[in-house]
């Protein structure tokens, strides 16, 4: 809605003021029609200088007609018009406009009903053409820009939308764009903010990633498994060239075994022991005797809870 401003008012009164006051210096009982004359006609012209002084906003362009033809385009500040012969036709706001527009149930390339919803962003580049060249320039763009919407999503395939926004926001401005560029508008950008799809769309979209997921999982842990296959190969063949290795390497698994916990009982194989051949290994008692500290400790609670 356009503000109206308070000059014109303030002129009319001041004219007006002025006349009666000089209506009722000259005024006297011989002649009172002199001092009624004067007061009319200091209306009428505080009417048509009032009428005349028209003030436009910082952010609008006025277009003026005479006897219905396109005079000029005034505005902003103080302008004059002719009374009777010229009239204000549209005020054109030239700033930022920011609409929002939606396309519902609208089939993809892919056969698939979605909600798209976007923001546009433009303004008036040119307000005589958007005065005189388009009957309603705003509901314009907003058919455009509705119609616009649903031309793009019927080109393009839901994966393609999901993934690329800023390519169908661009693509959107453009064809907008060029729909109202013969109005005098200019579209600074269109964003698209949602794309809305089915609810079992999205529970068959979230199985088919859970799948994925799990199929890569299975495939990375075969992998995994083959690695360490072809390294427990590497290992045996190092510790067949070297027992030593091997032996060191069954001590000091014994070891971890028995400092994990107390309640820990390692069990080893006698056909293990003969063949790293440790039984008669010096370091073999000290094992023994650990093992036997380990099954002590294991055994006192057992036995208590028995009593």
């Amino acid at each position: 809605m356009p503000q109206r401003n308070a000059l014109p008012g303030l002129i009319f009164v001041v004219i007006f003021a002025a006349g009666l006051l000089f209506a009722y210096s000259i005024f006297t009982p011989e002649s009172p029609g002199g001092g009624a004359g004067i007061a009319i006609a200091s209306f009428f012209v505080a009417s048509i200088v009032a009428n005349a002084i028209r003030v436009a906003n910082q952010w609008e362009r006025v277009v003026v007609l005479r006897l219905g033809k396109f005079r000029s385009l005034e505005g902003p500040g103080l302008f004059f018009i002719v009374p009777i012969l010229d009239a204000v036709a549209y005020r054109i706001d030239t700033r930022v406009i920011t609409n929002t527009f939606r396309a519902e149930q609208t089939m993809t390339r892919d056969t698939v009903p979605v909600d798209v919803d976007a923001v546009l962003f433009w303004k008036v580049v040119d307000p005589k053409m958007a005065a005189l060249d388009v009957a309603d320039y705003v509901s314009a763009i907003n058919w455009a820009a509705q119609t616009a919407l649903r031309d793009v999503i019927g080109k393009t395939m839901l994966a393609d939308m999901l993934e690329g926004r800023e390519k169908l926001s661009v693509e959107l401005q453009r064809i907008i764009d060029a729909r109202a560029e013969p109005w005098g508008v200019n579209v600074i950008s269109v964003e698209v903010k949602d794309v809305r799809i089915p609810a079992a769309l999205q529970d068959a979209m979230s199985m088919q990633a859970q799948a994925e997921r799990e199929r890569q999982a299975r495939v990375i842990l075969g992998d995994s498994e083959r690695q360490v296959a072809e390294k427990f190969g590497e290992a045996a063949k190092t510790y067949a060239d070297n027992p030593t290795a091997f032996h060191l390497r069954a001590m000091n698994m014994l070891y971890e075994g028995l400092k994990r916990s107390n309640a820990t009982i390692v069990i080893v194989p006698s056909t293990a022991v003969e063949s790293m051949q440790l039984g008669g290994m010096p370091a073999m008692a000290t094992v023994a005797s650990a093992i036997a500290h380990a099954q002590a400790a294991g055994a006192a609670p057992e036995a208590k809870a028995a009593e």
